[in-house]
């Protein structure tokens, strides 16, 4: 790009949308252009907070402008694909929350889009980004564990947030809540094991702690098989308290044990710890920048940046994103048929 500058626009300015807009504003080389939110009184609070940005209530409008380089979009699941549609169909790069799409087949529409368009699509699986979950892919790429056999990706937090108008807790806005939370922790399973190939079968349980509502899962745990016998436990509740997740892993020569605490998933004060085993030793490295999605979100947005900016690499693609999002289906495909569901019936 001859301008060093690249201009944002983002939709979406519900409680996770503030943070993205905040976080644009103040990354270097990144501009606030316009920010699109139907809720009126979300489009007066990101008015006063952004008083530089142009604020509309109808995503068309900001897509339709010629001054934006990428757009930022950060609204519910089952409108993902005929936002981001509209995004790459208008010549932008596309920064979409996760889950990609809902089906397979948004996924592909998207990719084709984007293909044809010559524009990147990248995915805000974040934890790619941390200092902690980033640092243990690190550690298996330079050898430390040998080739690695097993990870466990486990999560125990309080129940959601509601979000706007109560859409997360409506199935058929949310399209499912293993598309809603466990995505993040497949997309580290695949990272973490992507030297052995991709995944190949899933077999998954799964059930909820509300009665009337047993298609709502706060409770899921999931095998994921990979080639050689490599394997993947994928395992979260949504019913327990504050937000605990721990990833351990171990290989032919070693093992990881990376753990992170708050009260909150949005907290800057977490606790968090990562220790290494070589064989003969374990150790207790240091993490020198804090890790939580906050922090996460600033270098998700700063990767943007040079992505469009410089031309490098998203740290995670529209192909990643796909990969999680079959991973998703093959799970509550396995929940719903109590089987073992091999990848070729999903992807």
């Amino acid at each position: 790009m001859a301008d060093s500058v690249v201009r944002f626009g983002l939709i979406g300015y519900g409680a996770w949308g503030q943070h993205h807009a905040a976080t644009i504003a103040r990354t270097e080389g990144a501009q606030l252009v316009a920010i699109a939110e139907p809720s009126e009184e979300s489009r007066q609070a990101a008015a006063k907070a952004h008083p530089d940005a142009a604020v509309v209530g109808d995503y068309r409008q900001l897509v339709q402008r010629d001054d934006l380089n990428v757009v930022d979009v950060i609204v519910p699941n089952r409108l993902h694909h005929e936002v981001a549609t509209s995004v790459l169909s208008s010549g932008k790069h596309l920064l979409l929350e996760k889950p990609m799409c809902l089906t397979m087949q948004q996924c592909d529409d998207l990719l084709q889009l984007a293909g044809r368009k010559n524009l990147r699509i990248a995915i805000n699986h974040e934890f790619r980004l941390s200092s902690l979950w980033g640092r243990v892919k690190t550690l298996v790429d330079d050898g430390l564990v040998g080739e690695p056999r097993y990870v466990l990706v486990e999560l125990s937090r309080n129940p959601y947030r509601l979000g706007s108008e109560g859409w997360r807790f409506d199935i058929n806005r949310v399209g499912n809540w293993i598309l809603e939370e466990p995505i993040h922790f497949f997309d580290l399973a695949r990272w973490y094991l992507s030297s052995v190939g991709e995944p190949e079968s899933v077999y998954a349980v799964a059930n909820s702690r509300q009665p009337g509502h047993p298609e709502l899962q706060d409770n899921c745990s999931a095998i994921v098989h990979f080639p050689g016998g490599a394997y993947a436990v994928v395992s979260q509740t949504l019913a327990a308290f504050e937000h605990h997740q721990t990833v351990k892993l171990t290989g032919t020569q070693g093992a990881i044990w990376a753990s992170w605490s708050g009260a909150l998933d949005r907290t800057r004060h977490p606790t968090f710890f990562l220790k290494t085993f070589d064989g003969k030793s374990v150790q207790e490295l240091p993490i020198t920048r804090s890790a939580g999605e906050l922090f996460e979100l600033e270098d998700q947005i700063a990767a943007m940046v040079a992505a469009v900016r410089d031309g490098r690499p998203s740290p995670c693609t529209g192909q990643d994103g796909k990969w999680s999002v079959a991973m998703c289906l093959a799970t509550q495909m396995s929940v719903k048929t109590n089987r073992r569901v091999a990848m070729k019936e999903i992807f």
